[in-house]
């Protein structure tokens, strides 16, 4: 007979995330619900009771953090696993400290819903075993020593299964249980540890004693109880790894028995963090070069309005040292006044493009019109479009509907596309920007597209590659195109690319229009 899967519910206020999760978790067999909201999963778990939720951190209304909360003052035993997005990796830590079982990334990919999946089943499968030999302790004493033996042996292997690593200790701190986790984990071989060495020999030096005493404090969790608190451990190797405590002082009436740590690595959470910061930097690194190319093509379209504006302000001086103004110098003055302005203001929208496109931001999603978009980001290039003799046609449809998304990170995208068609037509040439809606694939496209050299057949699969460069040595670090993908990916979107040597290239940009 197959296995039954797990029932699950999905919460999440995105439609597209709901639909794919269904279809893959249906064909693994799963049964399963869906909700919008924190609200009306609730209801669902109340009615369902679904062994598994799945939820996302940050929803209208009701977030994740709060379904968590309300899930397991209900029901502990059930198991939750968040989703979070780039930038909410707090959020994601707070969730495990409040007993989520595991977090997942969007986007979402099926490797990583799966390792979800099995260590919430995993953690269900451990706890339902305690359930049952709690209620099997409660009905009946065991009264003969095979059962005590078995009973014995099912505790061990509870110990041993355990994903946390486990460190038992009698009262002069010696080790008396050390799991396999705690072996992997640590790197010693359970035969050198048990009845051998103290457990002090697994931190820093004087950072047991310090953990011991909160152990023994109120402060933490209660008197000799100390819960998930972060502190480093030192594997036989010497390396620190970082890790959180939870453990306990063990008693008998008032005598004191011994103590157990429980410890959960957090070197994945580590990189996980480590690879977000290393995105953001290499994003704002790549922002930058974008910046100091466009900061050179400014300062040339302001330089004309500016001596523009000096010129009408040096004639009207001399005019007025000449003796009263005349009614026909009164209207000349106003038409002057008038240009001036004209030219200041168009000054003013150009820095304040270019200050708003340099500002370091943190993520942040919002309602975009796509045209809007586009006519800054050429209005930031356009003098440079000038300068590289290149002709600018726009295409861009009115009525689009708007997307959701980080407006300076798109921004940065279509940026690094125009640049990248500057460089690849030095004579000069055409470049087409065009914006359009599929309404049957609810998506907004913008294409830019240019008659430079082309990229060969042969580099076209690397082109999305960080580092990679057809521009040559030291004209670029070769992270353009790949900052590009990456924010596009994580808009749920994706960009296409058609080329041919001595033609141009076409890249189109595909991003779903917002509910």
């Amino acid at each position: 007979m197959p296995k039954k899967e797990p029932k699950l519910l999905i919460i999440d206020d995105d439609e597209a995330i709901r639909k794919v999760l269904t279809i893959a978790l249906k064909d693994a067999g799963y049964q399963l619900w869906t909700a919008s909201d924190g609200e009306s999963g609730l209801e669902i778990f109340h009615d369902k009771r679904p062994d598994i939720v799945i939820t996302d951190l940050r929803m209208p209304g009701m977030d994740g953090i709060s379904v968590l909360n309300e899930i397991k003052a209900l029901d502990p035993d059930k198991e939750v696993i968040v989703i979070t997005a780039y930038g909410d990796l707090d959020l994601a830590t707070r969730a495990l400290q409040l007993k989520a079982s595991d977090f997942i990334t969007k986007p979402i990919s099926t490797a990583a819903l799966e390792v979800a999946l099995q260590r919430a089943k995993e953690r269900l499968n451990v706890t339902r075993e305690l359930r049952e030999y709690t209620e099997v302790i409660e009905k009946r004493w065991m009264d003969t020593a095979e059962e005590l033996a078995k009973t014995h042996q099912f505790q061990r292997n509870l110990i041993e299964s355990s994903i946390d690593g486990i460190i038992g200790c009698d009262p002069d701190d010696k080790v008396i249980i050390f799991n396999r986790a705690s072996e992997s984990m640590l790197g010693y071989p359970k035969g050198e540890v048990v009845r051998k060495l103290t457990i002090d020999r697994f931190f820093p030096p004087g950072k047991y004693q310090e953990l011991k005493e909160k152990l023994l404090s109120s402060d933490y969790g209660g008197r000799n109880r100390l819960t998930l608190y972060e502190t480093s451990l030192v594997a036989i190797s010497g390396q620190l790894i970082p890790a959180q405590f939870s453990g306990a002082v063990l008693h008998e009436g008032e005598v004191e028995i011994g103590s157990v740590a429980f410890f959960r690595d957090l070197r994945e959470i580590r990189r996980l963090e480590q690879q977000f910061a290393d995105q953001a930097r290499l994003l704002h690194q790549d922002k930058m070069i974008s910046l100091g190319r466009l900061a050179a093509s400014v300062v040339h379209e302001i330089n004309n309005p500016l001596a523009g504006v000096l010129n009408y302000a040096r004639l009207m001086l001399k005019i007025m040292k000449r003796g009263p103004i005349t009614a026909d110098y009164q209207e000349k003055f106003g038409q002057y006044l008038s240009l001036m302005e004209n030219e200041t203001n168009r000054c003013s929208k150009i820095v304040s493009n270019l200050l708003a496109f340099s500002r370091k931001s943190d993520l942040e999603f919002t309602d975009i019109v796509i045209n809007e978009l586009i006519e800054r980001c050429l209005m930031l290039s356009g003098h440079k479009l000038q300068l590289s003799n290149i002709t600018l046609e726009r295409q861009l449809p009115e009525g689009l509907p708007t997307i959701r998304g980080d407006y300076n990170q798109i921004q940065q995208c279509v940026i690094n596309l125009v640049f990248n068609s500057i460089d690849s037509m030095p004579q000069g040439g055409r470049l087409l920007v065009a914006t359009a809606y599929s309404a049957g694939a609810r998506e907004v496209s913008i294409r830019v597209s240019d008659t430079g050299c082309g990229i060969s057949k042969e580099d076209l699969p690397s082109i999305f590659e960080p580092f990679f460069s057809t521009k040559g040595e030291g004209k670029g670090l070769g992270l353009g195109l790949s900052m590009v993908d990456g924010i596009i990916d994580r808009h749920k979107g994706n960009i296409e690319v058609v080329s041919e040597l001595g033609k141009g290239t076409t890249f189109t940009i595909k991003l779903p229009a917002a509910n």
